[in-house]
């Protein structure tokens, strides 16, 4: 039977797009912090500035994969070459369909011979826990759910923090009580913090260098206290829920790929393995591109800058599909600077009778778990936008957007498509409204001052009458 399904709940939900898009889930929760602890343009700045913590313990799913055929099973899901691959390093790990669509991706950390860790949104984990339960492979996966979707929130396995910003190493230096180990980039080693054993990546988010620290979760406490303590003299500051979502607008990671598992006989195994309750059963999907079917919102990596991470060096689920793809054209993913005096017009409509534009919040606008909104020129559709807000570092709202490569020339003025069709769907997150144009410039990812500058007499000279 599959009524308690995701295949059962898209029998059952009629056309497809039409269920995503009013389904009754807004964005992402990041539960087990307070929305600020200061205020949000104060601790978007200090990534910048000083230094931050971002408590990651309880919005991400983990699953641990152990076993003799725990490597070959990744090797065999993942886009990523594993050449090379050993224990105390991580990557960003991407798996695809057979058809070449992205379903998610996370960050896979190799713990020791054969056992490891993946770390983020459901979608790419739940593939790997369905492909390590399958019986083909000799591993096991154990899940530690997100806190907002279990009955013991307190109860979690790991505690994970980032600490990021130019004053990061004075900061764990000081916690240390030496100098932290000189890593590169994605290697990972073992420290000591208040005595307790904390496992440190060296990583980067919002642009800035610093470390992820993870352990025990009965050491959460203990562990965020000392580094706190160790911060005070190089304004460390915390960062809460509303702030945490909108660091990915300046380190310019996309993070809302739909999963591409809603159609295709080859998954529909998978679909009937995912619950009525799962994650892709509970997505929902907001803005104003509406294409006319789900597979309209699939993604390639080459979309999301993942490009250079597909290698054909091994055996891999849809690696015929992007050797096809590999030499076609792409979307290039890019960052989108809104013009400020059309954002202010979009804002000042709420202070009207009569119609209004889609409401902006600050600092994220995302208000639905997947982001879709039309990128125009001349009226044509050429890509779409996945993630909108605003920055206090750079003074502008800004998206992170994926465009024909034609458009994709920083300086070329586009325009955003803001709101959805016909006043909105019946998301609880969504006020009647009509949709609004408003004029962007292309600029690179990541988003800089610097990259904001060098277009300026761009933007200027190539407005629209």
């Amino acid at each position: 039977m599959t009524e308690n399904t995701l295949e059962g709940v898209l029998s059952a939900g009629g056309d497809i797009v039409e269920l995503l898009r009013n389904q009754q889930t807004g964005p992402n929760a990041y539960p087990g912090v307070p929305a600020e602890y200061s205020n949000w343009r104060s601790e978007q700045i200090a990534w910048v500035d000083t230094c931050v913590l971002f408590n990651q313990s309880f919005h991400m799913v983990d699953l641990e994969v152990s076993g003799p055929d725990a490597f070959a099973m990744l090797n065999h899901l993942g886009i990523n070459s594993f050449k090379g691959f050993i224990p105390d390093r991580a990557k960003q790990f991407v798996p695809v369909t057979p058809d070449g669509y992205v379903i998610g991706d996370v960050i896979l950390f190799y713990l020791e011979e054969n056992r490891f860790n993946l770390v983020g949104r459901a979608p790419a984990i739940e593939w790997v826990e369905f492909h390590a339960q399958s019986g083909k492979w000799n591993c096991t996966a154990v899940r530690d759910e997100r806190t907002a979707a279990r009955p013991d929130p307190q109860n979690r396995k790991s505690f994970r923090f980032q600490l990021q910003g130019p004053n990061a190493m004075k900061t764990l230096e000081k916690a240390l009580g030496q100098t932290p180990p000189d890593l590169k980039f994605f290697h990972m080693t073992t420290m000591t913090i208040a005595g307790k054993t904390v496992r440190a990546l060296r990583h980067g988010m919002a642009g800035q260098p610093g470390y992820e620290l993870f352990g025990p979760f009965a050491d959460h406490d203990v562990v965020r206290q000392a580094l706190i303590d160790a911060g005070k003299d190089f304004g460390l500051t915390l960062v809460g829920g509303r702030t945490y979502s909108s660091n990915t607008l300046e380190s310019g990671w996309i993070p809302s790929p739909l999963p591409a598992v809603y159609t295709g006989e080859a998954l529909k195994p998978y679909r009937e393995w995912l619950t009525a309750n799962s994650y892709e059963a509970k997505a929902s999907i907001g803005g104003s591109f509406v294409p006319d079917s789900v597979e309209g919102y699939y993604l390639t990596p080459w979309d999301l800058g993942y490009g250079p991470f597909v290698k054909f060096d091994h055996d891999f689920i849809g690696r015929e599909a992007l050797e096809k793809m590999a030499n076609q054209p792409h979307r290039k993913k890019v960052t989108l600077a809104l013009d400020s005096a059309d954002v202010v017009r979009v804002m000042s409509s709420s202070l009207q009778k009569g119609d209004r534009a889609k409401y902006i919040e600050f600092p994220s606008a995302v208000y639905s778990m997947h982001p879709y909104d039309s990128v125009l020129v001349d009226g044509k559709i050429v890509g779409v936008s996945t993630w909108v807000g605003y920055s206090a570092n750079e003074g502008k709202m800004l998206t992170l957007a994926m465009l024909d490569e034609e458009h994709a020339v920083p300086g070329t003025v586009v325009t955003l498509l803001w709101g959805e069709p016909d006043g909105g769907t019946r998301k609880p997150t969504v006020e009647r409204h009509v949709q609004t144009e408003i004029k962007a410039i292309v600029s690179p990812v990541p988003y800089s001052e610097v990259a904001r500058d060098s277009y300026a007499d761009s933007w200027r000279t190539r407005q629209p009458a």
